[in-house]
């Protein structure tokens, strides 16, 4: 009889035996490829939401990527940097109002059901327009979504809607669900959302809180000879330094999104049969925001907002808080991104004496104590970074005559500090780039955005030549018109400061050597890791 559910004894002894199989130094000959075996992974988040359609977030990708698929995903060597999925073609008509997707024949829901243009039809018009927290933006002309046959599926739009954007949007925003399991249903109550029926390589199989999540192989995957591995375990670590140990103790296999905290890599990284791969998150990249509340008088002041900028050190932050595993940001859009950013904007170097200048200048002089003012800086939670950041750029205010109060929110409180209540002057935020600056990066600086819309301008910060910008990339179909047009929008906001941009980063994952296939595409942590299999 099988043994029903995971026990956390059963966990280990088996992780034991894997590990202790996986451990022998690797000989020199090529390799094929094994099937079978569990791969145990730290999870440092615990996510109840598992439907992506819903909730696009990395720690919800995390898991549920192995699981619900997108249209696309990203690659590295793929056309226009993506590889299909549940699509294998998409094209778009002359005039913006229609993308054609073809879908891949012969795919199964994990139940058994087919997988139709249906369900993308359902999934985009039910979901991703309506409910995903990012879709609202890509998909809000989205007026009908036809299907001509069983594996066709057009998307009309009310108004020209960028390629260049739905292009760019379909790994993290097209995740689709089985229509015959939401369809009537109460979307945001549906137990799918907890247990998710997919078309991926591997199926929901358990959750035990606090404990761990379980995924089994799919034996009725559409790709011919994955997925690789019979099982992945998320075992629950929200413990960075716990991560660390489990590795070193041979029972987990693998940990990412930086699960390992940083200041342990170097040490880490020299342990016999373990890898430190920095590669695989190139299209996730993190960027270090102070966001700023406008409606304070002395932050109004442009001048008082360059002080700031030249208050923060940002090779220190580089270098003392991320461990040079990141790098100075220059604007809204990062670095890696090869389409969109441009280096052509003003810049703010470390000048404590300048800032100080510019403070004066603008009316604010020291009083009797050194102080010129106070404000309130709350820190995001997310991450031991934004934390220490928050402790820099709390004395580096102080240096320039600034007194800052620390607020350290648990996330629940922040978000609603920040973006509800706006009880804030100062913040530390990490937004994501998702591929495209309409994605998550304009959001953070348009106005007009209701309250209580998370990551987004909750400063009161309007700027109506900004705006225009946006409104108009929105809906320029020519790709080099868009870039240029998002390019200007980096002068913009490095000129007139919003926020200021402060670091960007990606994450780093830690793996024994006998884990294959690790970070080859770009948002690899978050993609379906079909093909990623163990050495027995």
């Amino acid at each position: 009889m099988r043994e029903k559910g995971l026990s956390r004894r059963r966990l280990l002894r088996g992780t034991a035996v894997l590990l202790a199989s996986t451990a022998l130094p690797r000989i020199a000959f090529a390799q094929q490829p094994k099937i079978g075996g569990r791969l145990v992974v730290a999870a440092d988040s615990e996510p109840r939401n598992l439907n992506p359609a819903v909730v696009a977030s990395n720690g919800v990708f995390f898991i549920s990527s192995k699981i619900v698929e997108p249209l696309a995903e990203a690659s590295f060597d793929g056309t226009d940097g993506l590889e299909g999925r549940l699509a294998t073609a998409w094209e778009e008509t002359a005039d913006g109002l229609s993308v054609t997707f073809r879908l891949r024949e012969g795919v199964k829901w994990h139940d058994g059901e087919p997988f139709t243009s249906a369900d993308v039809a359902f999934s985009a018009l039910q979901l991703w327009k309506p409910v995903q927290n990012l879709g609202r933006v890509v998909f809000k002309d989205l007026e009908a979504v036809d299907t001509p046959d069983a594996h066709t599926a057009v998307f009309r739009f009310s108004r020209p809607t960028p390629f260049q954007l739905i292009r760019n949007a379909l790994p993290a925003l097209t995740s689709v669900v089985p229509k015959h399991v939401y369809e009537g249903t109460d979307i945001a109550a549906n137990p799918a959302n907890t247990a998710p029926v997919g078309t991926g390589p591997y199926k929901f199989a358990e959750h035990k809180t606090g404990e761990y999540y379980r995924l089994e192989r799919n034996p009725d995957y559409w790709n011919a000879g994955e997925p690789r591995l019979d099982e992945i375990v998320y075992r629950v670590l929200p413990d960075r330094a716990a991560a660390a140990g489990a590795l070193e103790a041979e029972e987990i296999h693998l940990a990412a999104f930086s699960a390992v905290p940083l200041a342990d890599l170097a040490r880490i990284s020299k342990v016999p049969g373990i890898e430190v791969i920095t590669r695989g998150y190139e299209a996730l990249t993190y960027q270090l925001v102070v966001e700023i509340n406008h409606r304070r008088k002395e932050l109004a002041d442009l001048k008082v907002r360059q002080a700031i900028a030249h208050a923060i050190d940002r090779d220190f932050v580089v270098k003392t808080i991320f461990l040079g595993y990141a790098s100075a940001s220059t604007g809204p859009v990062p670095r890696n991104d090869k389409q969109f950013h441009t280096s052509d904007v003003p810049t703010y170097a470390f000048d404590p004496a300048k800032a100080d200048a510019l403070l004066d200048e603008a009316g604010y002089k020291r009083g009797a104590d050194g102080k010129r003012f106070g404000l309130k800086l709350l820190p995001a939670p997310y991450f031991n970074e934004t934390r220490q950041f928050g402790d820099y750029l709390r004395q580096a205010l102080a240096v320039i005559g600034i007194d800052a109060q620390l607020v350290n929110n648990d996330a629940a409180a922040h978000q609603k500090a920040v973006y509800t209540d706006h009880a804030f002057d100062l913040a530390v935020a990490p937004p994501v780039f998702r591929g495209d600056p309409a994605i998550s990066t304009t959001i953070l600086v348009q106005s007009g955005i209701p309250d209580g819309v998370p990551f987004s301008n909750q400063g009161g910060y309007a700027n109506a030549e900004l705006d225009r910008i946006i409104a108009e990339a929105a809906q320029t179909l020519d790709p080099e018109a868009r870039i240029a047009l998002y390019r200007d929008f980096q002068r913009k906001v490095a000129e007139d400061l919003p926020l200021i941009n402060v670091a960007e980063w990606g994450f780093v994952t830690v793996a024994r050597d006998s884990v294959h296939n690790i970070s080859n595409n770009p948002r690899w942590a978050v993609s379906n890791w079909a093909d990623t299999w163990l050495e027995t």
